[in-house]
């Protein structure tokens, strides 16, 4: 386990591979952890990658530098992280691929600062928070986002304080109706809730996105950077799991969002596709790989 100081957090992370491999980031979402992409690392690495997988903020041994940083949720706090962490490791121009928070995190980064990164894998699309997040879904897409009213109130922040592991493993199950996984698997990841800011940084997150928490001042230009929905310019996978309820149809319409080479991939996986489908994710990620000319051959 390493760490990289940012101006707001230390970042915790795991790395594989040669420091002179092809770099990719693998980013995690909520309710979440690196765990995500334990067998998504060694495929990588054996093909030439050097991995970097981030703790997010209020995740597992990620902790923030001072008492007084906000602890904001937000997307564009988690883009920024990403931003730094890139340049805290001095990673030349690399892959970024993730996932639910790590997928706001990855395009956040891909929209706003597509310089930093040579491709992107994001499963959900063109995954930009928007104001279309502050008014209603229909019924069906409101029924599977309870946890997200849930954290509107002081009573659901509470129930998550207390009961952060049931509420947790009750989302996986929900998001995954197909991956039957055991709970040896959920309590390897479990342990990357326990961290102190985990209730503060979640609550944030979902309060920010209806419009019930201010974000973090220092993240202004960054949000207002999304807010215009900027295209995303460089080479792109995207996935969707057809059995993840949080995206009912997929994501193929956002296709005009991408300007660079771009394909889009339907998936028989629910919504923790790394950790469902591995060797897809991989592939994926080699795919892009592949367009930009890293040398991607297997290594003995």
């Amino acid at each position: 386990m390493a760490q990289a100081h940012t101006e707001t957090v230390r970042i915790g992370y795991l790395e594989d591979g040669d420091v002179d491999g092809w770099p990719v980031v693998l980013c995690h979402g909520f309710p979440y952890d690196v765990r995500a992409f334990d067998e998504v690392t060694p495929r990588l690495v054996r093909r030439g990658a050097r991995v970097i997988r981030p703790f997010a903020r209020g995740f597992g041994p990620t902790r923030f530098t001072t008492p007084d940083v906000i602890r904001s949720g937000e997307q564009a706090a988690l883009a920024d992280d990403l931003r730094q962490l890139i340049g805290a490791l001095h990673l030349v121009r690399p892959i970024v691929a993730g996932y639910d928070w790590g997928g706001l995190a990855c395009c956040g980064v891909a929209a706003v600062w597509p310089d930093l990164i040579s491709g992107l894998v994001s499963m959900a699309g063109y995954d930009v928070i928007d104001e279309r997040q502050r008014h209603a879904f229909p019924p069906s897409v409101e029924h599977v986002a309870w946890y997200q009213h849930v954290f509107q109130s002081p009573r659901g922040r509470e129930s998550l304080s207390a009961h952060r592991h049931e509420m947790c493993m009750m989302l996986w199950r929900q998001w995954s109706p197909t991956w039957r996984f055991d709970e040896a698997v959920y309590e390897a990841t479990a342990s990357s809730f326990d961290n102190r800011d985990f209730v503060d940084v979640v609550v944030h997150a979902y309060r920010h996105n209806f419009g019930t928490a201010e974000g973090d001042p220092r993240y202004t230009a960054v949000r207002e950077a999304l807010a215009r929905r900027p295209i995303i310019p460089v080479p792109t996978v995207t996935l969707d799991g057809v059995h993840d309820p949080l995206k009912p149809g997929g994501t193929a319409d956002h296709a005009p969002m991408f300007l660079g080479r771009h394909e889009h991939r339907a998936v028989d996986s629910g919504h923790n596709l790394p950790q469902e489908r591995p060797a897809v994710f991989a592939d994926a990620v080699l795919t892009v790989a592949g367009w930009l000319g890293f040398t991607t051959s297997p290594t003995s």
